[in-house]
């Protein structure tokens, strides 16, 4: 796509607890827009406390996007959002209206801005091994091998 192509979309970055949910919302007041979360705590449902995930009446109150969409025990990658949320703004800005991305995981944001990263795809085998291992010395033996690296 190239820079032309590109449809207009805000975005309010900052820390957990910051602030974004209320500006977004304030926004979503005066602009018929939608909300894409940019959290990559907010995706796993069940992941309240800690994550300022907005409440159930903030949800109602403008549509939001990518929030409690999977469980915890699920893997959920940058490339797995970059993906959903180039899709999210296709649809929502088709509809007139104006996407709203709100978070403060900057990758997520970096993926949107730059594209993905050459990163090698994750190895089943190796995970394997090291879930073994896991097993087999705890979490204080694997927490000393890293700390030899």
């Amino acid at each position: 796509m190239n820079h032309a192509q590109k449809p207009l979309v805000v975005a309010l970055m900052g820390p957990t607890a910051s602030g974004k949910t209320a500006a977004a919302l304030q926004v979503a007041a005066r602009i018929d827009c939608e909300i894409i979360s940019v959290d990559s705590a907010l995706v796993y449902r069940g992941m309240d406390v800690g994550t300022a995930k907005p409440t159930p009446d903030e949800l109602r109150r403008v549509p939001h996007h990518l929030i409690d969409i999977i469980d915890p025990t699920q893997a959920y990658s940058v490339m797995q959002f970059r993906q959903a949320t180039l899709e999210l703004v296709a649809d929502i800005t088709a509809r007139g209206k104006l996407a709203l991305m709100v978070g403060g995981t900057m990758l997520y944001f970096k993926a949107l801005k730059d594209g993905p990263d050459a990163l090698p795809v994750a190895d089943a085998a190796v995970r394997a091994a090291l879930d073994a291992e896991a097993a087999l010395i705890g979490t204080p033996g694997m927490h000393a091998k890293l700390a030899l690296i």
